[in-house]
């Protein structure tokens, strides 16, 4: 049988060859370019002729627009690898990407409301479609919790469309909630499978320790907990905060060695993954000392989304290119750069300076991050691996 990444010949433009190359670039650029926007937006004008609240298209974005095409790109190299069967590529993937930019560009132009709707909602089923051939022809049912996860994202997205359209009232909220913790929850999920994975590999003579009891756990709990918040079943949440708080925890101190602070491609993923404990104790804190919710949403969102998709899409770049896994130039600083957007985005709306001046810092060390990814791996993405196979 011949090895699939060796059934084409790749060309010397090789964006479309799998779908962590387009759609890593589709989500750097979002990265920057919608909080740039959001930025300079920020509070009096409204970007969308769709969203009639900045907040709202703000969050959306962020969650339907740049989450998204992290967790195809992702999903899409992913399932490959799972099945050995090829996934979307060429025209196909072309296609798909070009939907994806379609739903963020049309809620910026005067379309009517139900073509923006429809093209936005369009993606995810497609994109679940496209993910769930090879999974059940290659029988690798359990990678189906993804398509529950996808599925749960587009309800989250449909309730933030029908509320705009006219349809429910004050469902956009809990739709942006919903999205929100059901992603952290698929971080979750794929942090267990990588993190401690890939410790061991940078390593080399390290054995993560993993506990099954916990393993069956950690999804059942995640979900649960998403469920509740994006409800907002405030006690029910609380309690499930306070036990993920500890499974995480616990979870993650057997993954740990001092050696990881030498290795970039390492810590931030650990960081990252620390994001989301840390939101967990903050839901906590913010409801008994009465902070903003924004801070404990904010862990969450800035801190483990930023940081562990910028680790994961680092390193997964590399390695799907055929090179060796050396952090390039400029990178460990785009890796800075974004733990501060997060430790920023938490603390400094708790100091004693204004909120603009909190959101622009952040911001600021955000969009760097992201820019600096782009230059040192736009090039790599759109060539060839380097190895000679196809992928």
């Amino acid at each position: 049988m011949i090895p699939l990444q060796e059934r084409h010949i790749p060309s010397p433009f090789s964006l479309f060859n799998l779908g962590f190359r387009p759609f890593f670039i589709a989500s750097a650029l979002a990265g920057a370019g919608l909080i740039g926007l959001w930025l300079l937006s920020w509070p009096a004008k409204i970007p969308s002729a769709y969203f009639d609240s900045g907040l709202v298209w703000h969050a959306h974005e962020m969650l339907f627009g740049f989450a998204t095409a992290v967790i195809a790109g992702f999903l899409l190299t992913a399932v490959r690898n799972w099945t050995s069967i090829q996934t979307l590529r060429g025209p196909w993937l072309a296609g798909l990407t070009l939907l994806w930019l379609a739903g963020r560009a049309v809620p910026l132009l005067p379309a009517p409301p139900w073509l923006t709707a429809l093209t936005d909602l369009s993606f995810l089923p497609l994109l679940a479609a496209a993910l769930a051939w090879p999974i059940l022809r290659a029988g690798n049912y359990r990678n189906l919790v993804f398509l529950l996860l996808l599925a749960g994202l587009f309800a989250g997205n449909l309730l933030v469309h029908l509320e705009r359209l006219g349809l429910t009232g004050n469902t956009a909220l809990t739709g942006l909630h919903l999205a929100l913790y059901l992603i952290v929850a698929m971080m979750l999920l794929m942090g267990g499978r990588v993190i401690p994975f890939f410790t061991e590999k940078g390593l080399g003579d390290f054995s993560a320790r993993r506990h099954p009891w916990l393993e069956r756990l950690v999804m059942p709990l995640a979900l649960l907990w998403a469920l509740c918040w994006g409800l907002q079943w405030q006690l029910p949440a609380l309690i499930l905060s306070a036990a993920n708080l500890v499974l995480h925890g616990w979870r993650q101190r057997g993954w740990i060695d001092a050696r990881i602070a030498r290795v970039p491609l390492l810590w931030i993923l650990h960081l990252g993954y620390l994001f989301i404990t840390a939101g967990f104790a903050l839901q906590l804190i913010v409801a008994a000392a009465g902070w903003p919710p924004s801070i404990a949403l904010h862990a969450f969102a800035a801190g483990a989304i930023g940081s562990l998709t910028l680790g994961m899409m680092a390193r997964v770049s590399l390695g799907h290119t055929g090179r060796t896994l050396q952090t390039p130039a400029g990178i460990g600083l785009a890796f800075a750069l974004m733990l501060l957007a997060g430790v920023l985005r938490i603390v400094l709306p708790l100091a004693p300076v204004s909120y603009g001046l909190a959101l622009h810092l952040s911001g600021t060390c955000w969009i760097l991050a992201w820019l600096l990814y782009l230059f040192r791996y736009a090039p790599m993405l759109c060539r060839p691996r380097v190895d000679g196979l196809y992928g």
